[in-house]
């Protein structure tokens, strides 16, 4: 076995960047992914500090939508018509429009929902929540 027997002194002065590209890659894909949701601006309306509450609140309508296609409009059975009418009458009111509380039961249809939704949606209406009893 033969070793070499010179022996130098003299620092390595080259240095592996190696590792160090791969970090900065890392950190780049790492920023790009998410970039766009710290970008994202969600609008929110919230009230100023000087604004009062409104003198009176309207009572939100609620809809309740039961299997079989039953929709009760504040706990009365309600045709699909007479439902249209309803919507159509309060998207007709000048100013402020009532919120409405939607009710699905479990069993219900995708389809009765989302005739509600519709139907509230073409009228104007924009204030829903849909609420658990």
């Amino acid at each position: 076995m033969a070793f070499s027997a010179r022996q130098d002194a003299a620092p390595i002065a080259g240095i592996n960047v190696t590792p160090l590209v791969d970090v900065l890659l890392v950190l780049l894909v790492i920023f790009m992914i998410s970039a766009p949701v710290i970008a994202h601006k969600a609008r929110v309306d919230l009230p100023s500090a000087g604004s009062q509450p409104p003198a009176a609140m309207q009572e939100p309508i609620d809809i309740t939508i039961e299997p079989n296609s039953m929709t009760f409009w504040n706990h009365v059975l309600v045709t699909d018509a007479a439902l249209a009418t309803q919507m159509q009458i309060l998207g007709s009111r000048e100013g402020e429009k009532p919120a409405i509380h939607i009710a699905a039961s479990d069993d219900a249809s995708y389809e009765d929902v989302a005739k509600v939704l519709a139907e509230a949606k073409v009228n104007g209406l924009a204030k829903i929540d849909f609420v658990n009893r």
